[in-house]
């Protein structure tokens, strides 16, 4: 008596393919849009390409320790993107959105800070965050030599879950913008401290793409109903205003937000409660 082996053969390859197709489902995915172009990467597909390295951070932001990552050139996964738009908008799974100016990006070939991403391996996972039940995984934008091109925090997103192509802020948001005269001179430079600090956790009237945070803009503008000294405490040190359990916002110091700074951004809040 002769045994087919080929009704199990298949039935193995099939168990072998759906076994493939259902890791790759769901297998943590990088989306990268610019325009009406779209392109995905999986964690697999990035940890094979030619220019990964092991990067060393000596003092990472998100876990406020030297980290050692496996990443890509960030320059090199765009392409020539970088050049079609001025702003890539860096969105989190938590709501957390972070507005990364191109010119920025383009200065790492050029001396300046080199933006990466960071891909976590599910065979060797990244510790949990500080104060956080979760990594900064599965994929996080980290800067080596950060200092040279002076990277604020906010510029480290992690838990990156989409990459986007973008107009600046103000122009994508007409709502946000401040009118081009000498008298609002303040509120424009507060303009770009709160794209810079807030604009990564609110929205302002309705412009913007974060949810972390509520809007500052509506149904109340935050003016009507925190004063100048409620504000400036507020963002100093959340806690010493309103406290919760699940409260999410930290403080700024000075020198993050110089004082000088801090007063544009409450010129800008201001200008925009006026409109």
């Amino acid at each position: 008596m002769k045994f087919n082996f080929r009704p199990y053969v298949l039935t193995l390859l099939a168990v072998m393919l759906y076994s493939q197709a259902h890791a790759e489902q769901t297998e943590p995915v990088l989306h990268l849009t610019f325009g009406k172009t779209g392109q995905q990467f999986t964690s697999t597909q990035l940890l094979s390409r030619p220019d990964v390295i092991v990067l060393k951070i000596p003092q990472d932001i998100a876990y406020g320790k030297a980290m050692t990552f496996k990443a890509v050139p960030l320059l090199a996964l765009i392409g020539n993107k970088v050049d079609e738009f001025d702003m890539l908008e860096a969105s989190a799974t938590d709501g957390y959105v972070s507005q990364l100016p191109m010119a920025l990006i383009r200065r790492g070939a050029q001396g300046g800070s080199i933006a990466w991403i960071a891909i976590e391996e599910a065979s060797t996972p990244w510790p949990r965050l500080p104060k956080k039940d979760y990594s900064a995984g599965p994929f996080y934008l980290v800067w080596q030599h950060p200092a040279t091109s002076k990277i604020q925090n906010s510029l480290w997103p992690y838990a990156l879950a989409t990459l986007e192509g973008s107009r600046s802020p103000a122009m994508r948001w007409p709502q946000m913008a401040v009118a081009h005269d000498a008298s609002h001179d303040a509120a424009r430079r507060g303009l770009q401290v709160f794209v810079a600090h807030c604009f990564t956790c609110h929205q302002m009237k309705g412009a913007g793409s974060a949810t972390m945070g509520p809007d500052l803009g509506k149904p109340m503008h935050v003016t009507d109903y925190f004063t100048e000294k409620g504000l400036r405490a507020l963002i100093r040190n959340p806690m010493a205003v309103r406290s919760w359990p699940n409260q999410q916002m930290a403080g700024i110091d000075e020198e993050t937000l110089p004082d000088a700074q801090l007063e544009d951004l409450i010129a800008y809040f201001k200008y925009m409660g006026r409109r």
